[in-house]
């Protein structure tokens, strides 16, 4: 069973990338806020069932405890939505799953852990590749004419997949802190079985409080709840929560096949951005891509 959850993560993330491509809109400022709101209650609405059919003694503090990592991953899902309202699916996808190169260098410089070789070489693939397409981007935005709206934007909108992977490899590695050992994390009343539930029930109990708090702020800018992008959010949310759900019966069945299968899901997200969104690159820009997505696969190979 655990290619099966394995497979459905893959294919759920790579399909939740595409439908979040689809549900942002350039022409609403808002819109990443929309996305964000609807992933926030698609996962309240996911804590609720667990915390309904389950029996993982969940304590409410946890939310308060487990809220640095909550509020990075948070972050880092709102900024990558921004993103792609600028930029295409089939770049901004690889850059943001390339933050566990990142979470793997704040693990080497700040606590002192070596990476196998195989990760390190997976590491500097994957920071060559994103090098690469950013120097790219560059020269394609300079290539513009200025009255073009892109030249204005095009390196700027590079650089936003790079601040989510900067943000989620922040949340990954004070994860690592907090999930490690459960004899050594802060979370209260878990055990060995319970202590991943209670984690993610926290962070889908947060997101859930965030998705409050940004309805209201919408209603007092005035905004539309119900869109036509509408649809497209909440398949997205709904690709997301259960690509979640599924992510840890995944890794506990057979997590040496599992991870690397699973890291490697920016690929299904390439192939549905090329059918679905008929987006096409400059071929210095596939290879640059192409490098970055070798990267992540030896990363999740080493893991």
């Amino acid at each position: 069973m655990w290619f099966v959850f394995a497979l459905i993560t893959t294919l759920a993330w790579g399909a939740a990338d595409l439908f979040y491509k689809r549900g942002a809109d350039e022409s609403d400022g808002y819109s990443h806020l929309k996305t964000a709101m609807t992933v926030g209650l698609v996962m309240g609405a996911h804590a609720a069932v667990m915390l309904l059919t389950t029996d993982m003694g969940f304590d409410p503090v946890n939310i308060l405890i487990y809220l640095p990592v909550s509020l990075m991953y948070i972050l880092s899902m709102v900024v990558g939505y921004f993103g792609l309202r600028y930029l295409e699916l089939s770049v901004s996808s690889p850059v943001q799953n390339s933050s566990g190169a990142l979470t793997a260098l704040l693990c080497l410089f700040v606590l002192g852990q070596k990476p196998d070789t195989l990760s390190a070489i997976g590491i500097a693939v994957v920071c060559i590749g994103v090098i690469a397409l950013g120097v790219l981007e560059k020269k394609n935005e300079t290539a513009l004419p200025e009255e073009d709206p892109k030249f204005r934007r095009g390196f700027a909108a590079f650089m936003i997949p790079v601040a989510y992977c900067v943000i989620d490899a922040l949340g990954t590695f004070f994860d690592a802190y907090y999930l490690d050992d459960v004899t050594k994390t802060p979370l209260r009343g878990v055990t060995e079985e319970t202590f991943e539930n209670v984690a993610n029930t926290s962070y889908e109990l947060t997101f859930l409080i965030a998705a409050v708090v940004i309805f209201v702020f919408l209603k007092i800018k005035k905004q539309k709840i119900v869109v036509p992008a509408g649809k497209d959010r909440l398949g997205a949310a709904l690709c997301e929560t259960a690509g979640q759900f599924t992510y840890v019966f995944a890794l506990s069945g057979n997590g040496v096949v599992a991870a690397p299968m699973i890291s490697s899901y920016c690929i299904v997200s390439l192939i549905l951005s090329r059918i679905f969104l008929k987006e096409k690159l400059s071929r210095p820009m596939q290879a640059a891509i192409a490098v970055v997505v070798v990267g992540i696969v030896l990363m999740g190979f080493a893991e």
